[in-house]
């Protein structure tokens, strides 16, 4: 038996059958990081024997008969910018290299809770700011289908990991695709859930307004069983909604048809890379074979999705990153003779060139002499550009489009910043409307994945997760099956 190559539903199932330990589990996965991850670069900070001690005491409790959580037994990744207490939270970045969090993210909480094992931190760019993993302070992260290649960005950590079976499931954030786009390139599964379902306690912010906690899974089921981990109503997160909590694996069998689909003719109408279109259009005509009605709709404002994500974003990342100053915590330079001297040398150094772009962008725009021109208009836009997925939803249960007008690039041969910006262009607007997306495999182009996005309305996941389960089971795909 490969244990890595099981999906994780499977490896908790045999867990529980006492087919192989947890123990088992962890060490098999341990070896797939020593082989591969060198080459890889999936992860920033590994915790071992951590996870060697929990699978120890996951077998006690199988031994004695104690009840096991929802992930007993499962290795997983954390994006390095979720805070995990006592283990380094570096957020990619020389500013944080040596931080170790005196606390702990709730999402952390929740799957050590239900028998999680954590093995480790995973690279990302830079503060979450890249969307080809080549900002990180501790090197690119290379994706497992061509090492030539980008896994994607900001969490491509998280999805290489899943994707080189390195891990069975992962966390990422995403802003304006960040989970979305690597699952893509990577070929595995993510969702960006609604703003609100997942505490964003414990994630080092970057735009508050559009961060979102999401998953890496090798197929919808092992997505679906960590999101009903970590789903949830936190007081200790104001942006959090208290609503009734809903068994997302349990319901991916109910049946589509009839689920009313939307296809937006202005996302099928932007320059894509050859072959992405024809792939998101087979997958559609799949749809119909199962019984869903598929009609064109408008969203006339995703025009203006980029432009307005990149003010909104920028902004509040000006805003969020004044924090790291040398004062409090992180990286603090050395030969200053002022307070202002310690803020410049500090954060010149220990900031990367992406970090301090968008730092300088954000507060261009929110100056006195530029706050109402660009951005309070920003501001107007979103509100429209949320009016046309209200509109949309009143009639249609799920909107597809591609996740990405991209295949993967080869990593350093992309030197223009708005090339970047536009592989982004299909996961912004989810952000900025506050709705839910994920990214599944349909298809390959030459060897390398092409994704396809079903996004829902807000706190309709389970939506989402019922296309995606139906389409990967008709296809028999999903992991490695």
């Amino acid at each position: 038996m490969d244990i890595i190559k099981l999906s994780a539903i499977d490896m908790k199932e045999k867990l529980k059958n006492k087919e192989i330990s947890s123990r088992d589990i962890v060490e098999a996965h341990i070896k797939r990081i020593d082989e591969v991850d060198e080459e890889v670069n999936a992860f920033i900070t590994l915790t071992k024997e951590e996870a060697l001690n929990t699978a120890d005491e996951i077998d006690k409790k199988i031994k004695v008969g104690e009840n096991l959580g929802l992930l007993a037994g499962i290795p997983i990744g954390i994006k390095d910018n979720i805070i995990t207490y006592g283990t380094k939270t570096t957020c990619g970045s020389k500013m944080l290299e040596n931080f170790i969090p005196p606390y702990e993210s709730t999402v952390v909480e929740r799957i050590k809770k239900e028998d999680g094992i954590i093995l480790g931190k995973t690279n990302m760019d830079e503060f979450a700011m890249g969307s080809l993993m080549e900002t990180s302070y501790f090197g690119s992260t290379k994706n497992p289908i061509d090492l030539e290649r980008s896994p994607g960005g900001s969490s491509g950590g998280s999805a290489a990991a899943v994707k080189a079976e390195e891990v069975a499931l992962s966390l990422g954030s995403d802003t304006g695709g960040s989970i979305r786009q690597p699952a893509s390139y990577c070929g595995v599964v993510g969702i960006k859930p609604t703003y609100g379902l997942i505490s964003r306690y414990g994630l080092v912010s970057v735009a508050n307004s559009l961060d979102q906690i999401g998953i890496s899974g090798r197929n919808v089921s092992d997505a679906a069983l960590m999101l009903d981990a970590i789903a949830g109503h936190d007081i200790k997160d104001s942006t959090s909604m208290d609503m009734e909590n809903i068994n997302y694996l349990e319901g991916l069998n109910e049946d589509i048809k009839g689920m009313k689909i939307a296809l937006p003719k202005e996302y099928f109408n932007i320059d894509m890379d050859n072959g992405i279109k024809d792939k998101v259009m087979e997958a559609v005509k799949v749809f119909e074979t199962l019984g869903a009605e598929v009609e064109e709709v408008s969203l006339p404002n995703t025009n203006y999705a980029l432009a307005t994500y990149y003010v909104i974003a920028t902004a509040e990342i000006s805003s969020n990153l004044s924090r790291f100053d040398g004062v409090r915590y992180g990286y603090r330079a050395e030969g200053y003779e002022t307070l202002d001297e310690l803020y410049m040398k500090t954060r010149s150094e220990a900031f990367g060139k992406e970090v301090k772009s968008r730092i300088m962008a954000g507060t261009y725009f929110l100056s006195s002499e530029h706050a109402e021109e660009y951005y309070e208009k920003a501001l107007r836009l979103r509100t429209l550009i949320k009016d046309d997925f209200d509109k949309a939803f009143e009639k249609y249960d799920i909107i597809l489009s591609p996740t990405t007008p991209n295949l993967p690039f080869k990593l350093g041969e992309i030197n223009n910043p708005f090339i970047m910006e536009t592989s982004d262009i299909f996961t912004i607007p989810v952000n900025l409307a506050g709705i839910c997306a994920m990214s599944i495999p349909c298809g390959y182009i030459e060897g390398l994945p092409v994704g396809m996005q079903i996004i829902g309305d807000r706190f309709k996941e389970l939506d989402i997760l019922r296309a995606g389960y139906a389409f990967e089971k008709h296809l028999s795909i999903g992991g490695e099956r």
